[in-house]
């Protein structure tokens, strides 16, 4: 649902999305460096218009279903496809799927345990489906006029028993926060728009699963796929094709598209580093390298792109994607890279995650936020906080924690908390109850179990969020889940990883940095003056260039370059791997991938 028109009025673009982050261009453009827009060449034509879907539709002969994501501009998207559809000669009979929803009053009934209203930022994944926000006598009511050209349109359009074409629309996660802090869009069934962080909370463990259950279902019978994010200059393209590409896509190295958010503790690295962001930002905090829940995936073609959520090639096929892993972890991708950028900024806060019995009772999520970070750039007076002194106490550390929540005291956190020099290429281990938090001044690549919400913060330096208002603290939460046997020696013992070479030749050596027992995903780092190759063993491995200027990799008959501290994904159907060095000095690649043995 959305709210993007007042009395039929089409909505300025500008207005219907509220971020300092340029929308996705129409088409490639090229660059030297760092890509935040990067494609994979797929066959089949991509198209940029509503006329030319138009014309698709009329071609067609019958009725149309178009079904999409939350936070897709509805009635901005059916004024524009209905104004071409006139123009062309056609007239539609246009029937909106959400008067066939439940009543916001029986929805937020439906949800309430899930919501869990007490608290303003967790909840428990909904387990149901898209239908159970639907009266089933109301869907059974829409039907067809004889003769006329009838569209039925809307989250869930699907569901009505129609002999039709089936259209997509899909939206990419950060357009809909973009648009959710506009205020312009509704939660699935909600009579209002609400703040943005419960808008997002309920969009968390709401509304996402079951669209992706419902996104899942229609994949294989979906006839057009529309990426709707530049509202006006939508992207467009044949089911076939696109389901072709996925395919393709599935056994080739690729990357997913970044995304970048500043933050209250947020550096200059990214934004001095990386070319194409907005410069008028005050900083940027993270770089949404590799979080499948919220990545899209761009596909390209003669120049024009096309964006979809990253969860569709793991609907496809997400044997091809995750190999041996894909019986445990399903179509869930089970690894994120992303970047923590402190450089010249402030420490995050103190903080730890849930343990995986916890995070299922209390999220409904599967696995748990197991961490690591990677110190791929720092200065010189830079630390990590990790574990706790020898001495801790644990109901004191509470109390002083309560009382800085209370009364706004300052919390001298050495006192309770070890840290420990950055070292550029050191792998900090963070198993959940671990508490922790990279200071000021570092580049960190946060190699990380998939979840990346269940973040109980217990102090935060005092400072509020960049609105103005106190950053909300999980200090209950937190205690439930420490583990306060990870204190002195024992830290820099386990929690600091081992460096060992397991394989050399003349120009290469490949390196593990062994994680924690708790981590179900190994790390790894290849040092190569100029080539080296690899095999995926059956598993999906994410990589990142660490060292270097440039890289080549090839998969089959594709190579794709990639650049310094670019994320890239080779699946595991790509069976085997090169990594050609194109700079002057040895590169250096780090990579992850599931543990035989947690598979």
């Amino acid at each position: 649902m959305t709210a993007d028109t007042m009395n039929g009025v089409k909505a300025d673009i500008n207005s219907l999305r509220n971020t300092t982050q340029f929308i996705i261009p129409e088409k490639k453009t090229i660059h030297q460096g760092y890509d935040i827009y990067p494609a994979f060449k797929i066959e089949g034509p991509i198209y940029n218009d509503f006329a030319s879907l138009s014309e698709w539709i009329i071609n067609q002969k019958k009725n149309i279903v178009i079904d999409g994501y939350s936070g897709v501009y509805w009635e901005q998207f059916r004024m524009e496809l209905n104004q071409q559809l006139i123009e062309n000669g056609k007239t539609v009979h246009w029937i909106n799927i959400d008067t066939a929803l439940k009543t916001p009053e029986i929805i937020d009934r439906l949800i309430a345990d899930n919501l869990q209203l007490n608290d303003p930022v967790f909840g428990k994944q909904y387990e149901g489906d898209l239908a159970d926000f639907f009266d089933t006598e109301k869907l059974g009511l829409i039907s067809p006029i004889n003769d006329e050209l009838t569209i039925i349109y809307g989250c869930g359009a699907a569901l009505v028993n129609l002999d039709a074409k089936v259209i997509y629309i899909d939206v990419p996660k950060n357009e809909i926060q973009f648009r959710s802090r506009a205020g312009h869009i509704f939660n699935l069934g909600a009579a209002t728009t609400t703040d943005p962080k419960i808008q997002y909370k309920r969009f968390y463990f709401i509304d996402w699963p079951v669209l992706n259950k419902h996104k899942q279902q229609l994949l294989a019978s979906i006839d057009i796929i529309v990426d709707e994010q530049r509202i006006k200059a939508i992207s467009w393209m044949n089911g076939t094709d696109f389901r072709s590409g996925l395919a393709r896509m599935s056994v080739h190295a690729f990357r997913a598209r970044p995304w970048f958010e500043p933050g209250v503790w947020g550096g200059q690295w990214i934004r001095e580093n990386i070319n194409g962001l907005n410069q008028e930002v005050i900083n940027y905090a993270w770089s949404f390298e590799l979080i499948a829940p919220e990545n899209g995936i761009i596909m390209e073609n003669e120049g024009r792109l096309l964006e979809v959520s990253f969860d569709m090639l793991l609907f496809h096929n997400n044997k091809a994607i995750l190999g041996k892993a894909a019986e445990r972890f399903g179509y869930n991708f089970p690894i994120r890279f992303d970047f923590l950028d402190t450089m010249d900024g402030d420490n995050l806060s103190l903080q730890c995650h849930p343990s995986v019995a916890y995070t299922k009772e209390h999220f409904g999520e599967n696995f748990t936020q197991d961490e690591t970070y990677y110190i791929l750039d720092h200065h010189q007076d830079a630390k990590v906080y990790l574990g706790f002194q020898e001495n801790i106490n644990q109901e004191e550390f509470r109390t002083v924690l309560e009382n800085s929540f209370k009364h706004h005291n300052q919390v001298n956190v050495t006192d309770y908390v070890q840290t420990f020099d950055s070292q550029k290429h050191e792998l900090f281990l963070i198993p959940n109850g671990t508490v922790h938090s990279s200071g000021k001044n570092n580049l960190v690549l946060e190699i990380s179990a998939t979840p990346y919400i269940f973040t109980f913060k217990m102090y935060d330096w005092l400072r509020p969020d960049l609105n103005g208002k106190p950053r909300p603290l999980n200090i209950d939460r937190a205690f439930a889940n420490l583990n306060f046997e990870r204190k002195g020696q024992i830290v820099s013992d386990t929690l600091i990883a081992k460096q060992t070479v397991l394989l050399q030749d003349d120009d290469w050596q490949i390196v593990n940095l062994a994680t924690h027992p708790d981590h179900f995903y190994a790390v790894r780092r290849f040092e190569f003056d100029s080539t080296i190759k690899a095999h995926t063993e059956g598993q999906c491995h994410i990589l990142s260039l660490v060292e270097g200027e440039s890289i080549i990799v090839k998969t089959g008959n594709s190579e794709q370059e990639i650049h310094y501290a670019e994320t890239f994904i080779i699946p595991a159907d790509a069976v085997h791997y090169e990594l050609i060095n194109k700079g002057k000095n040895r590169a250096k690649v780090i990579t992850a991938f599931v543990k035989e043995e947690c598979c």
